[in-house]
């Protein structure tokens, strides 16, 4: 057990290094804190705050609403994704806003040593941050006192954070004439985070992201890109309740946040585990191609990362060892996908252009990404790049995985099939089995 603590802490660290003085906006619903288990995701919010994230929260506050209308005799209306706010709703949006407001920070108050808490000594700030107007007549419908955002005091909240506080942004608004304004919790976090310049927008959603079917679709479950999120929405592949959170991921990647997570409410940890693990529990939206796992040539940058990969897989004599100074000369031949920085997987292509054949070689993937199609994703790669460069043919030489091969298409061959310049440095010892796939 204590072996298993001291490996998690430490490969939690170059997150923790990561993310420290990094900005974050941490936006969720109502529905959130009426779990019996939000004091947890209090503890965690804390336990980031100790690690250095500079936090604005964002809360929104839909079914404390919902019920406080229906207290007053009054029945919810939504028209076109937004609440309807007359005189009367406005009344009790301010009742459960406020008192929404005053749990969370007498919950980010606690410092109980008997709790995760205890010693954490939180402070708390808000104000009149967020300018606002109507959102008006749209459709025939008069919105009333529902509001849409003009303004976010960005250096007032930078000052907070600077001052190693808190910023809690309730979802309302105020304009200069003194009214107030209900607005929706997941555009207020876009516009908070896009006028702070935020590195990360992280939503917590009312069901699990992980269940949003994207496997097939993306090759990893834990990445979207813009266009994912874009065919997610177009196929109505998302409840009506987490729309709007995609919507608005969407609206902040495409506004300059390079990392928007969404994280499902009723999983435990699901922030610590998305933000300390190099896997994560949710969905990340990528606005650049910094975290895309997608193929790309290798560069000598990444020759640290290749050594480290394929060094157990020599020493086990699945692969021939190679030189750091060898990987160096050779580094136009690789290809490789990284995560968060460090290279998963690589495999190399070597052309012999007078035979028309290439070698797909060194084919490794980390021992934690086994299993999920990315060795098969690195030789449709060399397939495309062999067939530009005119390629009528790949080979591989095996000692231990012949029947993947196999499977993927390729057929027995000998050596005397191999170009004459590979066949003069076969390695005969090894004995490795030849096979041949054409293109």
């Amino acid at each position: 057990m204590s072996s298993n603590f001291v490996a998690s802490l430490r490969s939690a660290a170059p997150y923790v290094h990561a993310h420290n003085q990094r900005v974050f906006v941490l936006a969720f619903g109502g529905e959130a804190a009426d779990l019996p288990d939000f004091d947890k995701l209090i503890y965690d919010l804390a336990l980031l705050q100790s690690l250095g994230v500079k936090l604005v929260l964002v809360h929104g506050a839909r079914p404390q609403i919902d019920r406080a209308l229906r207290q007053a005799g009054q029945v919810p209306r939504v028209e076109q994704g937004l609440r309807v706010t007359d005189r009367a709703a406005l009344q009790c949006v301010k009742a459960a806003v406020g008192a929404l407001r005053m749990e969370i920070e007498a919950k980010l108050s606690t410092s109980l040593a008997s709790t995760p808490m205890g010693g954490a000594r939180i402070r708390v700030a808000g104000g009149n941050w967020v300018l606002a107007q109507p959102v008006g007549v749209r459709g025939g419908v008069d919105f009333q006192h529902t509001g849409e955002i003009r303004r976010v005091d960005a250096d007032a909240i930078r000052r907070e954070l600077d001052a190693d506080r808190i910023a809690l942004v309730s979802p309302v608004g105020y304009s200069p004439t003194g009214e107030i304004f209900n607005l929706r919790s997941e555009y207020l976090a876009t516009a908070v985070a896009t006028a702070i310049g935020a590195d990360k927008l992280i939503f917590i959603t009312s069901s699990d992201p992980d269940g949003w079917k994207l496997a097939d679709d993306t090759g990893d479950a834990g990445q979207l890109s813009l266009a994912d999120a874009e065919r997610l929405l177009a196929e109505a592949r998302v409840d009506a309740a987490d729309r709007g959170y995609l919507e608005a991921a969407l609206a902040a990647a495409r506004s300059g946040v390079r990392r928007v997570h969404l994280l499902g409410a009723q999983t435990d940890g699901a922030l610590l585990r998305e933000l300390y693990t190099r896997d994560g529990v949710g969905l990340m939206l990528y606005a650049d191609a910094g975290y895309d796992e997608a193929v790309r040539a290798a560069t000598i940058d990444d020759v640290g990362g290749l050594l480290a990969l394929i060094k157990p897989l020599e020493a086990a004599g699945v692969l021939v060892p190679r030189s750091r100074e060898q990987l160096e000369l050779e580094i136009g031949q690789f290809f490789v996908m990284a995560r968060d920085g460090m290279v998963i997987a690589c495999a190399a292509l070597i052309t012999f252009p007078d035979s028309r054949m290439g070698e797909f070689a060194c084919v490794a993937v980390h021992a934690d990404y086994q299993g999920s199609g990315r060795a098969a994703t690195l030789l449709a790669y060399a397939e495309a790049q062999a067939l530009k460069l005119g390629l009528s043919s790949l080979f591989a030489l095996t000692t231990h995985t012949p029947h993947w091969f196999v499977e993927h298409g390729f057929v027995a061959g000998a050596v005397e099939d191999l170009p004459d310049e590979r066949q003069r440095f076969y390695n005969w010892q090894r004995n490795s089995l030849v096979l041949i796939k054409p293109l």
